[in-house]
């Protein structure tokens, strides 16, 4: 997998969190226990801190950057397929949805949804247990059962799935 240092810092990892082998991580990254990080997936600290909490998942193609200060995705969180987590807190549990943006100093609360294609703005703060839907996401719903179905099993799915992947993937010789 491509890790970066940068001006000094350089990522860590806990040895049972799991990164995809064309995942990037560059600068001050820490990746704690049984995260994963899926393939293409940059995650770069260059003016700042980005943490990525036990068990949560940062799936394909996402990016996260971080500027002055911290971007924390929580514990058991998952940031979906193609999202873009700009210096934001993502809380414990959340699931950001595919293709959604999270902008600068946003704050998505614990076990919170955000939509598919969702915008949330900077500064916003999403309520714990809640759908944040639009673009710009402005308007908040309680989560349907099926989305808090979604938000109670998504962190164990790609937990096992990263296992899966960590044992049974291969690289092909091309020649």
């Amino acid at each position: 997998m491509p890790m970066f240092a940068f001006e000094g810092m350089s990522p860590t990892v806990h040895p049972d969190a799991w990164i995809a082998p064309t995942a990037t991580l560059i600068g001050d990254v820490v990746v704690e226990q049984g995260a994963s990080i899926w393939y293409g997936a940059v995650i770069r600290a260059d003016f700042g801190k980005i943490v990525i909490r036990e068990g949560a998942n940062i799936q394909d193609n996402s990016v996260l950057h971080v500027n002055d200060g911290v971007c924390e995705v929580g514990r058991n969180a998952t940031v979906g397929h193609l999202c873009l987590v700009h210096d934001c807190t993502v809380g414990e549990q959340a699931l950001i949805g595919n293709g959604a943006t999270i902008l600068d100093k946003a704050k998505i609360g614990a076990r919170s949804l955000v939509a598919a294609g969702a915008t949330v703005p900077p500064n916003t703060e999403v309520p714990p247990e809640m759908l944040a839907k639009g673009s710009p996401a402005k308007e908040f719903v309680p989560l349907s059962e099926t989305a808090k179905a979604w938000v109670d099993h998504n962190a164990a799915i790609y937990q096992s799935l990263a296992r899966r992947h960590a044992a049974g993937i291969e690289p092909l010789d091309k020649t």
